[in-house]
């Protein structure tokens, strides 16, 4: 079948509940990051279920990598999108997001019951849980993002911004990566092929462009007029969302300039509950939730939870909702693609600058703090383990130290 983009009104090919279940089976079992997670949905959705090809899937994916946002979520919407109307997406992202998210509420919750020296070794190997997976990640995207001269001068240039100007560097390091893309990063375009029919008009399209547009730059305005926390809430989660270039685990660095700079959450609970999210299936930005539910500011548990989660993915569904009917032009351009390989580039050197500070600095206090770090990060790397079991592995190995005294 070939994928074949139709701007028009396309007729769901089944139901909402239909695309809940599906996904809510997904939700549960779906370990191991997001690059994980497209290969669970291409298993369930294009091998078993058939509802469409390896081609339109494959084109699929491809937007969801190019734009910002949490990229496995944004493929789950668009297929819920696809197969069941908007009521359809929004059951797909439901159902894929609420199990991990519901897991993390409650860690947050319970995260007084373990003020004892158990507990405190708990949660220490939660933190030495982040060091090895940040590692990871700084790791695997330094491979297929930096793989020249120019993306590595870019990621380095990225790591100094971040040292020497924090959350404004950070956004600096993303855009100026994107625009030295657009002169050092140029290459053959890869043709890509259209998308196959989700029903959204170019008008639609432009409104949703819009709507992202007009929040990321209107909140920090109301923000700072009306001395509202929600209002604070909202927009530092819906600008880490809006900021998320090659992969789930740049929003950490974001995040943490976001709600651990200002107080709202201990650079100790951050961690924590960061190390927990690898162990939990589903997208990583249902740390988020976590955040939302254990602030130490009145916005705080389930109903800080669930703003700071629709805060996080919503910037991303508006940026995929608007790019569907301008994707097929769009992607062949070569300065498009020049531009996102200097900010991925950019993206690796961001979290490089977040791997030493605050992850390594806040867990890594004692040599077998380091040993402990590095088992994980060679779990991960050399013997390809699941993120579950370094997440047990450590945290049990620390708690066990710190109830002997040796921790």
């Amino acid at each position: 079948m070939e994928a074949n983009f139709d701007q028009g009104n396309a007729v769901p090919k089944g139901t909402a509940s239909e695309v809940f279940t599906t996904f809510l089976k997904l939700g549960l079992t779906s370990f191991g990051g997001p690059i994980a997670h497209l290969g669970y949905f291409r298993d369930e959705i294009v091998v078993r279920r058939k509802w469409l090809d390896e081609k339109g899937y494959g084109d699929l994916v491809a937007l969801c990598q190019f734009l910002p946002g949490p990229a496995s979520s944004q493929v789950g919407f668009a297929l819920g999108l696809m197969r069941g109307g908007p009521l359809g997406a929004l059951a797909a992202w439901a159902a894929f997001t609420l199990p991990s998210a519901i897991i993390l509420i409650i860690f947050a919750k319970a995260a007084t019951a373990l003020d004892n020296p158990l507990g405190q070794g708990l949660l220490h190997g939660l933190k030495l849980v982040a060091v090895a997976v940040v590692a990871q990640a700084v790791w695997g995207m330094a491979k297929s993002l930096t793989p020249d001269k120019p993306r590595i001068i870019i990621a380095l240039l990225a790591v100094v911004a971040v040292i020497f100007a924090g959350i404004f560097g950070q956004l600096a390091a993303i855009v100026v990566g994107g625009f030295v893309g657009l002169v050092l990063c140029r290459a053959d375009a890869q043709r890509t092929g259209e998308l196959i029919a989700f029903g959204v008009p170019k008008s639609v399209g432009i409104v949703c462009l819009l709507a992202f547009l007009g929040l990321l730059f209107a909140l920090p305005l109301l923000a700072g007029a009306l001395s509202d926390r929600g209002v604070d809430v909202f927009d530092a989660f819906y600008r880490s969302g809006s900021l998320v270039f090659g992969g789930g685990h740049v929003v950490l660095p974001l995040l943490s300039s976001e709600v651990v700079g200002p107080g709202w959450v201990s650079d100790s609970s951050f961690l924590a509950g960061y190390g927990l999210a690898q162990a939990v299936p589903g997208p990583l930005f249902t740390f988020a939730a976590y955040l939302g539910a254990v602030m130490s500011t009145p916005l705080n548990g389930i109903l800080g939870a669930a703003i700071c989660l629709v805060a996080i993915f919503l910037p991303g569904f508006l940026l995929l909702v608007g790019a569907l009917p301008f994707w097929g032009s769009v992607s062949r351009l070569p300065l498009a693609q020049a531009a996102m390989r200097g900010a991925n580039a950019a993206v690796v050197g961001v979290l490089g600058a977040a791997l030493y500070h605050p992850v390594w600095t806040s867990a890594v206090l004692t040599q077998i703090d380091f040993l402990l770090a590095i088992t994980g990060f060679l779990l991960l790397v050399i013997w390809r383990a699941s993120p579950w079991i370094v997440v047990v592995s450590l945290a049990a190995a620390a708690a066990g130290l710190k109830v002997c005294g040796l921790a």
